[in-house]
């Protein structure tokens, strides 16, 4: 059974291993401290919790999944994240990365669009003592605009393109990490970065497989 140090070792080890393609050799101390103090066994199903350290995905129900740890820590070093940041994240799942999240930046919104996950990450969020995250039960498509514009949107589903919503919510200078491509196939990690000027600055980052992002783009509640 792997621990949350293995766990941390794969991280680095894979961070060295994909840096050709990534432009990073290593992910930052402030990122690997905050998956140290995260109990990831808190976020996968009982069933799962002898493999909850394991460097790749689990299922969660509802189709969903929480994602390979590498991929986890790879998103939120993209995200360049400060303490004074409020961050958007689509697809919060059982709110593992929600986690993460919480212990960078100043607020975390979650959105997740099954309502019974995203209920049950709230409540697991709470009880762990994030209460810097607020869950939303919506459809992703549509973000969150009463709390807009966010420093940084981290998008934990696959999507064709970034939704024209999204890109309208990111701060001039945020930063928007998404995988990009068809569902069903592989997806390029993207890094949006938005100009002073409304425009934005992309680069690939690493082909991934992400569960794809659901909904018809209005907000559930």
């Amino acid at each position: 059974m792997d621990t949350l140090e293995q766990m941390l070792q794969d991280i680095r080890l894979e961070a060295e291993i994909t840096a050709p393609y990534t432009g990073r050799d290593h992910i930052d101390a402030r990122v690997l401290a905050a998956m140290a103090q995260v109990p990831r066994a808190h976020f996968v199903p009982a069933q799962l919790r002898h493999r909850a350290y394991e460097n790749g995905p689990l299922p969660i129900g509802h189709g969903q999944t929480i994602s390979q740890p590498f991929i986890v820590a790879l998103m939120t070093d993209l995200l360049a994240t400060r303490p004074d940041h409020r961050v958007l994240e689509v697809g919060t799942g059982s709110g593992y990365q929600a986690a993460i999240l919480a212990r960078l930046v100043q607020r975390v919104y979650g959105l997740e669009i099954v309502p019974e996950l995203a209920r049950a990450a709230q409540a697991r969020l709470h009880a762990l003592g994030y209460d810097n995250v607020e869950v939303h039960v919506a459809d992703g498509h549509a973000g969150l605009v009463q709390h807009a514009p966010y420093d940084g949107i981290l998008i934990a589903a696959a999507t064709p393109q970034v939704p024209p919503a999204l890109l309208a919510q990111l701060k001039p200078g945020g930063r928007l990490v998404a995988p990009i491509g068809q569902p069903g196939w592989s997806q390029t990690l993207t890094l949006l970065e938005k100009r002073a000027d409304g425009g934005f600055n992309r680069r690939d980052v690493l082909d991934v497989v992400f569960v794809p992002l659901t909904g018809a783009g209005d907000t559930a509640e």
